[in-house]
């Protein structure tokens, strides 16, 4: 419902119904919202059952934290878009000093702290390179300590 600058404050009404007119007649089997807020969220809940939601969120873009608790609880998706920083890579002290202290990349790091998050998580990082793929790879089999967890959590707030 928005655009790069983030959601717009308006009903999603009218664009949410034409996807359920298409998934009644057979055409998309479950509906999804991206780029919205948590009222549109709401709105569109109140429309149709939806199965995810896609919004910008990452170890510098936390804004959906409530969000994705509530959606966790009604078992709904998050597909984090922009999860490592999107056309800027994320970059801080505290990301790179975890990553040193795991020797695993930023990267891998942003990701698996993203994992670490919420069960709810359904993380897409994109990748222009096999490099890129093996740290998508690699951000899943980290485990961070709860004390790596709260430096990171540092970096959004």
């Amino acid at each position: 419902m928005g655009d790069a600058e983030g959601p717009r404050p308006e009903s999603l009404a009218e664009a949410f119904e034409t996807l359920v007119d298409l998934r009644q007649e057979g055409l998309i089997r479950n509906l999804g919202v991206s780029n919205v807020t948590a009222e549109q969220v709401a709105e569109a809940r109140g429309i149709a059952p939806i199965v995810c939601v896609q919004n910008m969120y990452n170890l510098a873009h936390r804004h959906d934290d409530d969000l994705i608790d509530r959606l966790a609880t009604d078992g709904i998706a998050y597909v984090p878009f922009f999860p490592l920083g999107g056309f800027t890579p994320l970059q801080s002290e505290a990301l790179s000093g975890v990553a040193a202290r795991l020797r695993a990349t930023p990267m891998s790091v942003a990701l698996a702290w993203l994992l670490r998050c919420s069960p709810n998580i359904l993380l897409i990082p994109g990748t222009s390179s096999t490099a890129h793929l093996h740290e998508n790879i690699a951000g899943a089999g980290l485990s961070l300590s709860n004390e790596d967890a709260a430096e990171l959590d540092g970096i959004g707030h």
